[in-house]
């Protein structure tokens, strides 16, 4: 069986190598890269399953490495780890693709369950990339309702017909609805 091969991109290297030892303690083959530069060399050379990434880096910063790396593989598994714990920057970083946002100090415990539930995610294959692009929508749906008043008051009066000019896959559009209506009424109560 193959052993799960993940990158640390991560400069603090105390950080980094308490990382290595606790994953390969855990089993899994880890890489670590100090600097974005690093990372992208790496991930250029190897087959990753997963990447570990610290957004505060020398020369190219963590959160351009994951648009990087999600431009050339979307599917790629990313938890953020980061010092700079701000809600916007974790936002950014989930909107990027980024499975989970872990700012720091984290356990142990807090990163090998974060690093199991994106390998779920990773393991669910090609279905996984229609399911980010679906994600990524909502998340535009969302964005623009907060934005955009107007477009919030025809969506909540048109349901779905608001969303026609947008450029939506397949039935993307009502699943969104259904998101929309249910994360409301969680909301509301």
């Amino acid at each position: 069986m193959k052993k799960t091969h993940i990158l640390v991109m991560e400069d603090d290297q105390a950080i980094s190598a308490a990382l290595d030892m606790i994953l390969t303690e855990a089993g899994y083959d880890v890489d670590v890269a100090e600097t974005g530069e690093a990372a992208l060399e790496l991930f250029e050379k190897k087959q990753f399953d997963l990447i570990i990434a610290d957004l505060k880096l020398p020369g190219i910063n963590g959160m351009e490495v994951i648009r990087q790396v999600k431009e050339k593989k979307p599917e790629m598994e990313v938890i953020v780890i980061t010092g700079v714990g701000t809600q916007p920057i974790a936002e950014e970083a989930l909107e990027l693709g980024a499975h989970d946002f872990l700012p720091k100090p984290f356990t142990d415990d807090q990163i090998k369950t974060a690093i199991t539930e994106a390998l779920k995610q990773h393991d669910a294959g090609p279905f996984r990339l229609f399911s980010l692009i679906q994600k990524r929508e909502v998340l535009a749906v969302l964005s623009r309702a907060a934005d955009d008043k107007k477009f919030w008051s025809d969506l909540m009066a048109l349901g779905s017909k608001a969303l026609d000019k947008a450029q939506l896959i397949g039935d993307a559009k009502a699943k969104q609805l259904r998101f929309i209506f249910k994360r409301l009424e969680r909301e509301a109560y």
